[in-house]
């Protein structure tokens, strides 16, 4: 099995074009199989008329693949508690995760090439 009951994982799914609905997830596996996981956690949705990803108040339980190439799946350390989770922007204007503590996380989908 790839994923252990307990970690927390940050899910991105990827837009296909750039006007496509921007979401996010954070959440702590509850079970886990070789193809999927089932994840507690809160959901993030990007508000464009603020220009930020609003956190959804409420917990929820969602099901994800782990093999399909829509998601973008990254760890999230043990340590971070999931509660204190939230979108900012970074210094470059760019939105980054963080506990504003310990984690900060800066995925961004359509990156510069250099």
């Amino acid at each position: 099995m790839l994923l252990n009951k307990g970690e927390k994982l940050h899910v991105i799914v990827r837009r296909n074009f750039e006007n496509d609905l921007r979401r996010r997830f954070v959440g702590e596996v509850q079970k886990s199989t070789d193809l999927t996981a089932i994840l507690e956690g809160y959901a993030f949705v990007f508000n464009p008329f603020s220009n930020q990803f609003l956190k959804k108040p409420e917990k929820q339980v969602i099901i994800i693949s782990l093999v399909d190439s829509g998601l973008i799946i990254n760890l999230i350390p043990s340590n971070v508690n999931l509660e204190d989770l939230y979108y900012q922007k970074n210094p470059e204007n760019r939105h980054v995760l963080t506990d504003n503590k310990s984690f900060i996380s800066d995925i961004n989908e359509f990156s510069e090439l250099v």
